[in-house]
């Protein structure tokens, strides 16, 4: 728990998520998701109709309330950092349907599939080798804790040892059975 970072009253206490939402809110990495989406659907079609349901899953978030009042709010200008999404990864709105709850995007430009960095700065140059493995050494106990064993049985046995044993149980025994062995020393 951190102070309310928005006011700064050390009296009102945040979760540390919730402070890092209100320093640094997700707008721009929010609608990244569905430029994934749109640029993984690219190298099969060329239009894509999505339900609003269907685009909050993408995004993994809910649209704001524009989405589904405004078809301004769809419109495929670069200033808006949710069109950002679509216009990057190479598609913008065709049509949306306010009332039915969709929106059909199309295909504008291929973008070709970035190579990651790490795989264009580590080109392969020489052969594979594997990686040296070590054989794991078996642990042993140290010395002073084999003694404290040792000596805890010794112990138990040396109890077990000074106990009496007695013949039979100390159980009591069912009616029956004291029924039979009364009968037995009558006759």
């Amino acid at each position: 728990m951190v102070a309310d970072v928005s006011t700064g009253d050390p009296t009102r206490l945040m979760c540390l998520n919730c402070a890092r939402r209100t320093v640094a809110p997700r707008t721009a990495e929010k609608y990244g998701g569905l430029a994934k989406y749109l640029k993984f659907r690219g190298a099969f079609t060329s239009v894509v109709k999505l339900s609003f349901v269907r685009v909050d899953g993408v995004i993994g978030d809910n649209l704001p309330m524009m989405a589904y009042k405004n078809e301004a709010w769809w419109s495929n200008t670069s200033g808006n950092v949710h069109a950002k999404g679509w216009l990057e990864a190479g598609w913008e709105v065709q049509e949306v349907n306010l009332k039915e709850g969709y929106v059909v995007f199309r295909k504008v430009r291929v973008i070709p599939p970035q190579t990651p960095r790490a795989a264009r700065a580590n080109k392969i140059t020489k052969p594979f080798t594997p990686v040296r493995v070590r054989i794991p050494r078996k642990k042993e106990p140290s010395k002073t804790k084999v003694s404290r064993l040792y000596a805890r049985i010794k112990n138990l046995e040396r109890q077990r040892a000074a106990l009496p044993s007695y013949r039979g149980s100390f159980r009591s025994k069912p009616r029956y059975e004291k029924r039979l062995f009364s009968e037995k020393d009558k006759t």
